[in-house]
């Protein structure tokens, strides 16, 4: 397809948005259309007409000279990563599930094992195509007109605009990746350790492609490093019966393909597979390849949250409720080992997910220190509430936690700030001024509304 078709193309699927956003009756709410979600922030699947954004599910261009590319803000990272590789290229960061799209992951945030050394998505990104929350269509860039808007946009979760097409960097990529699992017994070690890699980019000499980490226990954690190789003298495959995460305590070394690697997490959802029973030898063996995949888990919990399937057992058997505690935090590298031992003392899931950042520049929505070495803790699962406490009683327990411990927290999942304390972790000033500029008859919601109360 030529360029000028691609951009054709393009055009009529911008013609057609607009078409859609005018269908939508003044003061009704505009929201996407979107077949898959990877938040965890429910609502009825009723709440009213959805934004038409099926035509931008697409790679447009990918220039192997120039690493970069220009991609429709609908499509997915599986999808961008099909169109990538072949040329020897990835996006500089790739959020862990195949079915996160990448205008979801530059208007919320996304993260993965090279933000230590290239930040988040959206930091590789050149141009942003929006429409508006007014209605209009602009080009964004870190030094026109729409300049503000285009540092505003991360974090904004589609409350100022909606991206159609973005131009992002890409970098060179090898066949394979070797790991290596360092095992800590203790996570002020992990701390020093990870604080070191994420400022020098070395260990033991050797430049550091990957790392990210994963804490089983109060005494059981790892660090594991990926270096890009031409060559592997074996590649594991953790996409049928073996599961990747629990390799990481059977083994030091391994290899994975380049597009293995990137996708290591999805087959298993990190470990919440196991919720379904697919880490059961003979469930999975009987589970097609095929499903195993983080959207179709992501089903079944909104089959479960929609009917209450395991609510009703709990309450029949007499057993306390759960409640949800599916978050992503960062705190400072430094202030890791303070949150974890609060996080093993109060709340007690495990595994958890660690992936160190270092953002490269200020972007006020979401305000990371530039230049300084954080850590992303994920921990997704449920627990049960004590007795006599509120439902949301763990989840508000890490709010307060994050924040003393100079932290903030994805707003992908439920949050319960007040709304003074909401807009003082995220710039409510400069979102104030983004919101009256370019959605000034609040078409789409606000992003305490959308984050905090659900709307």
């Amino acid at each position: 397809m030529t360029e000028l078709a691609v951009n054709d193309d393009h055009r009529r699927a911008v013609e057609a948005l607009r078409r859609s956003y005018d269908a939508i009756p003044k003061g009704t709410p505009v929201r996407l259309a979107k077949k898959t979600s990877n938040l965890f922030r429910w609502r009825d699947p009723a709440a009213g007409p959805g934004l038409d954004v099926s035509g931008f599910d697409k790679v447009l261009s990918v220039d192997p000279e120039r690493r970069t590319a220009q991609v429709q803000g609908m499509t997915t990272y599986e999808d961008l990563v099909d169109a990538t590789l072949p040329h020897g290229l990835m996006p500089t960061v790739v959020p862990q599930l195949k079915t996160i799209t990448l205008g979801g992951a530059v208007t919320g945030l996304g993260i993965e094992s090279t933000s230590f050394r290239l930040g988040l998505p959206h930091e590789a990104v050149r141009e942003l195509e929006i429409l508006t929350g007014g209605g209009e269509i602009v080009t964004a860039t870190r030094d026109n007109e729409h300049a503000e808007l285009f540092y505003g946009f991360p974090n904004s979760y589609g409350t100022l605009g909606y991206s159609l097409r973005i131009e992002i960097d890409l970098i060179p990529v090898k066949p394979y990746v070797r790991l290596r699992h360092l095992r800590f017994d203790t996570a002020t070690e992990l701390a020093r350790v990870m604080a070191e890699i994420t400022d020098s980019g070395e260990y033991e000499g050797e430049t550091v492609d990957f790392m990210d980490g994963t804490v089983f226990s109060r005494d059981e954690q790892y660090i594991t490093l990926g270096f890009f190789s031409d060559e592997a003298p074996y590649v594991s495959d953790y996409t049928g019966q073996r599961i990747y995460y629990r390799s990481i305590q059977e083994r030091s070394v391994d290899f994975l393909t380049v597009r293995d690697y990137i996708w290591r997490w999805d087959t298993d959802w990190f470990w919440c597979s196991g919720a379904f029973g697919v880490q059961n030898p003979t469930v999975r063996r009987l589970w097609p390849d095929k499903y195993k995949r983080s959207d179709v888990y992501r089903k079944l919990v909104a089959y479960d949250r929609r009917y209450q399937f395991v609510a009703r057992v709990d309450r029949w058997s007499g057993k306390r409720p759960r409640e949800d505690v599916i978050q992503d935090i960062e705190v400072p590298v430094e202030n890791l080992p303070a949150f974890l031992d609060f996080f093993h003392a109060k709340i007690g899931m495990k595994p958890v997910w660690l992936c160190p950042l270092k953002a490269r520049e200020n972007w006020p929505l979401y305000p990371l220190e530039a230049g300084r070495a954080y850590v992303n803790a994920g921990f997704w699962g449920t627990v049960r509430i004590p007795p006599g406490q509120i439902p949301e009683y763990h989840n508000r327990l890490i709010e307060r936690e994050v924040a003393g411990l100079d932290g903030h927290k994805s707003l992908y999942s439920t949050a319960f700030y007040s709304r003074d304390e909401f807009w003082k972790h995220y710039d409510g000033q400069t979102y104030r001024r983004l919101k009256g500029a370019y959605d000034p008859d609040a078409r789409l919601l606000d992003l305490y509304d959308k984050c905090v109360r659900g709307r």
